[in-house]
Parts: C-alpha cells; sequence; structure tokens
C-alpha cells in the first residue's frame, strides 16, 4: 500500500547515492525556495475585483461587437465594381474588426488570468512516467481545483461572454468565404468560357504576336494567349480573361501522338495545345520534357502526358488538361478551332 501512496517511491529509491561514491562537500547546493507571496488589489479589496471582473467580460462582449462589424463592413463596402478605393476600404475595415476582436478577446483573457483567477505560488515535483490510479485522480481533482479557481464555473458573465466571443470571432472568416463565387455568378459556368472562339489566331505571351505553324520547331513549347487579349486593359479584365486562357503549345512528331477518333483534328501536324492551368488547384503547368512529351505541374507535381491526350500520369491531378482544338487559317496561322470543350482549371469546379 506504501507503494500506491507514495507514486514515487521508486525514483527516490535511485536518488539515493551509492555509500562507495558519496561526497561530502562544505557548501551543498540549497533547494530553491519561493519568495514571499504578494497579494494584489483584487485579491484585498473586494470592489477592485468587481472592476476586474467587470472589465474581463466587457471586453469579451468588445470582441463580439468587433466580429459583428467585420460582417456588417464585409456587406457595407462591398468589392465588386473592381475599384481600387473600394478594394481598399473593403480591406480596411473588415481587418480592423477583426483586429479590434481578436486584440479584445486576449486582452480580456490575460486581464482574467491576472487579476481574477487564483494567485497561488507552488511547487510542482517531478512525477513518475507511468500512470496510477491515484495520479488519474489526481489530475480529475486538478481540473476541478482549475474550475474553482478560476472561476469558470461561477462567474457566469465571464464564461458566457468568453464563449460568445469566441464563437464570434470565427463568424467573420466564415462569411468571407462567399466572396468565393461572386454575385448571382455560377463559378463552373465562369470557367466553362474563355476569351477563344473559332478563328482566334493563338499569340505569343504576352507581346500577342500571332504564332504561324511552320515557326513552331520539334519539342518545343510556347507560351500562348488569345491574339485579342494583348489589346485588353487591366481595368477591362485582363488578368481574369488571361488566367482562364493561357495555353501551352507543343510540337511532336505526328507518328508519336495518341489520339482518339474525336479528336483526332484538334491537332496540325504534331502541333497540339493544351490548358496551362493545372487541373489539381490551378497552378501553372509549364515544364515541359520534349524527349518523354512529359508535362510537370512545379507546385505538387502533377506529370501529364502530352502524346496521350495530356492524361495523368502522376501526382495528384485529376483529369487530363483540357486540349483547344487548333488548325490553321488561310495565311499559315495557328487558330482555335473552337473554346475549350470542358472547364478549365481545378477539378472541384465541376461539381455542381
Amino acid at each position: 500500500m506504501a507503494h500506491d501512496d507514495d507514486p514515487l517511491e521508486h525514483e527516490r529509491a535511485s536518488w539515493k547515492p551509492s555509500p562507495g561514491l558519496a561526497v561530502a562537500v562544505s557548501d551543498p547546493v540549497q533547494l530553491p525556495v519561493l519568495p514571499p507571496h504578494r497579494e494584489r488589489m483584487t485579491d484585498k479589496d473586494p470592489a477592485a475585483s468587481k472592476r476586474a471582473v467587470r472589465t474581463v467580460y466587457t471586453l469579451f462582449y468588445l470582441s463580439v461587437a468587433a466580429s459583428i462589424w467585420a460582417i456588417a463592413a464585409y456587406m457595407l463596402f462591398p468589392i465588386e465594381s473592381g475599384r481600387i478605393v473600394d478594394i481598399r476600404n473593403n480591406n480596411l475595415f473588415i481587418g480592423l474588426g477583426i483586429g479590434l476582436a481578436l486584440l479584445a478577446l486576449g486582452l480580456g483573457a490575460i486581464h482574467w488570468s491576472k487579476a481574477i483567477m487564483s494567485d497561488k505560488e507552488f511547487i510542482e515535483p517531478r512525477h513518475a512516467t507511468r500512470g496510477r490510479d491515484t495520479t488519474r485522480a489526481a489530475a480529475v481533482q486538478a481540473f476541478a481545483d482549475a474550475n474553482e479557481e478560476s472561476g469558470f464555473g461561477r462567474r457566469v458573465m465571464i464564461r458566457n461572454s468568453l464563449i460568445a466571443a469566441v464563437v464570434a470571432s470565427v463568424a467573420p472568416g466564415i462569411v468571407l468565404f462567399r466572396g468565393l463565387a461572386p454575385e448571382g455568378e455560377n463559378p463552373v459556368a465562369l470557367l466553362e468560357e474563355t476569351m477563344w472562339t473559332q478563328g482566334m489566331r493563338l499569340a505569343h505571351d504576352p507581346e500577342g504576336t500571332p504564332i504561324r505553324a511552320a515557326d513552331v520547331t520539334l519539342g518545343s513549347a510556347v507560351h500562348v494567349i488569345p491574339e485579342a487579349l494583348a489589346a485588353l486593359g487591366h481595368s477591362e479584365g485582363y488578368l481574369e480573361a488571361k488566367a482562364k486562357a493561357i495555353v501551352l503549345l507543343m510540337r511532336l512528331l505526328p507518328e508519336d501522338l495518341v489520339e482518339t477518333p474525336e479528336k483526332a483534328d484538334w491537332s496540325y501536324d504534331g502541333i497540339v495545345a493544351y490548358s496551362k492551368v493545372c487541373t489539381h488547384v490551378g497552378c501553372p503547368v509549364a515544364l515541359y520534357e520534349q524527349q518523354t512529351h512529359h508535362l510537370l505541374c512545379p507546385c505538387h507535381q502533377s506529370q501529364f502526358d502530352v502524346a496521350n491526350g495530356a492524361a495523368v500520369i502522376f501526382g495528384p491531378a485529376a483529369r487530363p488538361l483540357p486540349q483547344l482544338p487548333i488548325t490553321i487559317d488561310d495565311e499559315g496561322y495557328l487558330v482555335a478551332r473552337s473554346d475549350f470543350t470542358e472547364p478549365v482549371g481545378p477539378s472541384f469546379w465541376e461539381r455542381h
């Protein structure tokens, strides 16, 4: 029973020095002692304690109000216009709300621990590594003591305001997810259509000069945009259009291409064009290995086989890169037969 009552008994035995190795010293190390306990003002003055309690739950409710303001700012300062001033105001006021909410929540928690919770010094001896029933019971008692000393179970205003502040602090982040889908627009539909149309010339990125089929050399990889994109201004949606329409153009030996019957006329003399946007999470696929005809996405190492319809041969991508049907016009320039026949970009956009 003595072993159960003293969980450190087996360790204390190991602390005793061997008689043959004991060394007597004139100035042995003294055990550290705790400094005299100093009572806080809230321990001595009930009025000060009440003021501290009011301060804590006021800070928590201020955090709630700031979280609500962040949500309101998201609605009061929309960014759909695309103007810099609107985007600046949106970021400023939402950021102020979220920042104040987290600051008030942190200050309230710190003030609670410093001014209201139990302020006692104690020494915690090193415990045995193997738990016993007495140890587990002591752990349960420690939680009960912590609840009693912190007042979490007794101080209803502090507890409820803390819970409200924590819950409210998450709300702005949830509301901001709404911005992932523009008002009244279907993200799937947005990615099903790009600037490519029948007869649109393929052009070099970024200068916008048309590309002749005869200039595309064997084994090359050319970064391509629609010819009309070069004339589009940034305020007119240049980046958005480019992000969807950008293409990588490669030339292989015609006999190396493995084409299905329905896509047999989508290439021209071994030249194929595929979306440059990875079907995993939308990174640019731009690393081409001409000997193996493999395309590599540098973000998460998805690999696509250009010779076989850009099929996925490695990595997390879920589907092949969309192919752009191409041909040539009367002047020998490469042109699109049509737009992509499937949405570009990450595969999750296709899930209706």
